[in-house]
């Protein structure tokens, strides 16, 4: 089997990461993306504020040492919430749930929240199949679909 491994995101990175975030198929199974996903000072800005919050966590997502993705925790309005984006082509082989389970291992705090579009069936289920349930739903403006679109709310509890 292959190995899944999460390690600091570096600089270097960031080439990847831009491109594999502006990949049309993966921008509209996100929905809730970046207004413009061409637009790189935008990017760079967002990286530099998610490194300087003290209250967030990311994680270049690696495959047998190769970049496939990012994954992170942060907290919104006082909840931690889980976030991750593997690169399409790695899509569908259990990479983003093994990443989640590395994450959850790093980041004590429960409970801890996750999102997806509620079309997002990928998502959902890697979602569950690491103990999230869903608790649930909630309607916003998708810039990547244009439109308002409701998105399914998980959360994670301690294990008893």
């Amino acid at each position: 089997m292959s190995e899944v491994a999460l390690r600091p995101i570096e600089k270097a990175d960031h080439d990847f990461l831009f491109d594999q975030m502006r990949d049309p198929e993966s921008v509209r199974m996100a929905a809730f993306t970046a207004k413009d996903p061409d637009d790189r000072p935008a990017f760079d800005a967002h990286m530099a504020k998610i490194a300087a919050r003290p209250d967030a966590v990311q994680f270049a997502v690696t495959l047998d040492g190769e970049l496939v993705g990012s994954i992170g925790s942060f907290v919104m309005e006082g909840d931690t919430e889980v976030t991750y984006w593997i690169a399409r082509p790695f899509w569908g082989r259990g990479i983003a749930g093994r990443a989640l389970a590395l994450l959850l291992e790093r980041v004590p705090d429960r409970p801890v929240f996750g999102r997806a579009a509620s079309d997002n069936a990928g998502s959902l289920r890697v979602l569950q199949r690491a103990g999230f349930v869903i608790v649930g739903t909630d309607s916003g403006f998708a810039n990547a679909r244009g439109a308002e679109i409701e998105e399914t709310i998980l959360r994670l509890d301690y294990s008893s």
